[in-house]
């Protein structure tokens, strides 16, 4: 079998991607978007027709109920080739207004209802900030699934688990790229790749504390910059992959192993730990990695959302 097919026997692979007529010959059970996954979609002549129709459509209307009528629009397109989950993104200019959040999640669920799909089919994406995960917990308690993302430091880990979000996906490549930025010319790439990559010993972290408390959040590694990172997670409960790694990854027939077992992390010594408001702030500012990369990544996800605003704008003119 191809890597791709052994992965799957003990992992759920997820297509990380807007662009839906490439899914199907990667066959994988869900598939999540964001900000600049949607950006990027829409400029490919591809889907431009997509966007002028939705635009279109519901011209007169708000700019930001406009936006959400595209996320859904792309969502529905993805449903159609999956058969699982789509996430959905809500806007990140919203991340540290934890009302905004839940009102914006019950517009995009709201579409997704009437356009037929159950909510059992959608995932809200939210970033892990204090405040985003609050809005989590109160949108789960409604039984609305949400994927937090973003997700960079082990207090964000705990803080979902806490809360009873649905899923998580700490970001393995965005947390490699800053370890081998702050090393420059000492990064020894060998020596910190697979089992050693920090990107992927976060994540495993995280999957052993969960396990070991049996905690149901779902652990979805994401952002991958490298095969070795996606095989060195095997076992993970999903893994959410580029098009261009999953193309490699079914490309390729070595051998893959299991690396995570929930067993050996049910086995495992681990202290309990919790956070209240004032302790997780405090964790996320003592990480510097963390801290820095979840400001990044909310800036660049809004600087997006506000590209995609700006040629909705054009087209309505």
């Amino acid at each position: 079998m191809n890597q791709l097919d052994q992965l799957k026997a003990f992992t759920t692979v997820v297509a990380d991607t807007g662009n839906f007529k490439q899914l199907a010959q990667f066959a994988p059970r869900d598939a999540t978007t964001n900000p600049s996954l949607i950006l990027k979609a829409v400029q490919q002549p591809d889907y431009a027709p997509l966007l002028a129709e939705t635009v279109a459509a519901h011209r007169g209307e708000a700019l930001d109920a406009i936006v959400d009528e595209v996320l859904v629009r792309f969502g529905l397109e993805i449903l159609k080739v999956v058969p699982g989950r789509v996430s959905t993104e809500v806007d990140a200019r919203l991340s540290f207004d934890t009302a905004a959040t839940i009102a914006r999640a019950h517009r995009l669920i709201g579409l997704y209802e009437r356009a037929g799909i159950g909510r059992e089919r959608v995932l809200i994406k939210v970033a892990a900030t204090w405040e985003g995960i609050q809005a989590a917990a109160a949108l789960e308690r409604e039984g609305i699934r949400c994927n937090l993302t973003l997700l960079f430091a082990f207090c964000q880990a705990v803080a979902c688990g806490d809360a009873g979000v649905q899923l998580i996906s700490p970001f393995v490549g965005r947390i490699y790229d800053w370890y081998k930025k702050q090393a420059g010319a000492a990064w020894d790439e060998a020596a910190r790749a697979g089992a050693n990559d920090p990107g992927v010993e976060s994540v495993e972290r995280i999957y052993q504390h969960y396990k070991h408390f049996g905690i149901r959040t779902e652990v979805m590694g994401a952002s991958f910059r490298n095969v070795g990172q996606i095989t060195a997670l095997a076992g993970c409960d999903l893994l959410t992959i580029s098009p261009e790694l999953l193309s490699t990854l079914q490309a390729s027939e070595a051998p893959l192993q299991r690396r995570l077992d929930p067993a050996a992390a049910r086995a495992a010594a681990l202290p309990e730990v919790h956070y209240d408001e004032a302790a997780f702030r405090f964790a996320l500012n003592e990480d510097a990695m963390a801290t820095e990369k979840l400001a990044e990544g909310i800036r660049a996800f809004a600087a997006d959302a506000a590209k995609l605003d700006a040629m909705i704008r054009t087209l309505q003119s």
